[in-house]
């Protein structure tokens, strides 16, 4: 636990529906303006649980899912793992998400479940940590940035709706296992 009382765990199915929540708030919120009304309006909670705990049961464990509490109450999620390219792993790790109850921006909450999947990956051997991030979150690139993450050039196209939404990819280098 930190200063801010903040606990970061591993998640149990439990939190499944909690998660959910997190993530379909966090999208309704970060999102907003990037892609369309009508896409964030049809995002489902209890559809979006469903897949978690599917996700979660057939999990062989390159995938970690953190949550982190505070009062008791799961406030944010993260999850990591080995990067994507393509249907291929590669040596590197991958933070694939990462969300914060839309009313606690700002508290450290995401801060501290990206220092511990940064921690986990760099315990686990990986030199190079990269995620993906819409080009025009420009929140959400700022806090990578503050937390040593930059742009390394490489774009995908993404589209939602027949929308636009680039996503840029960002790196960070771990330092080496000690």
């Amino acid at each position: 636990m930190d200063d801010d009382g903040i606990r970061i765990r591993p998640m149990a199915p439990a939190d499944c529906d909690r998660v959910a929540e997190i993530r379909v708030g966090g999208w309704r919120s970060a999102y907003r303006g990037l892609m369309t009304q009508s896409r964030l309006d049809a995002l489902d909670v209890a559809a979006d649980a469903a897949r978690r705990r599917e996700y979660f049961s057939q999990g062989d464990g390159s995938v970690v899912d953190l949550v982190a509490e505070q009062g008791g109450e799961i406030v944010g999620w993260a999850c990591h793992g080995p990067y994507r390219d393509g249907e291929g792993r590669t040596r590197d790790a991958e933070l694939y998400a990462i969300y914060v109850d839309p009313g606690r921006y700002g508290a450290g909450i995401g801060r501290a479940l990206l220092q511990e999947s940064v921690r986990r990956c760099t315990a686990a051997g990986h030199t190079r940590m990269l995620l993906w991030v819409l080009k025009g979150n420009a929140r959400a690139r700022r806090f990578y940035e503050r937390a040593g993450f930059g742009a390394d050039g490489a774009e995908e196209p993404f589209e939602v709706e027949g929308v636009e939404v680039p996503e840029v990819r960002y790196a960070r280098e771990l330092p080496p296992q000690r």
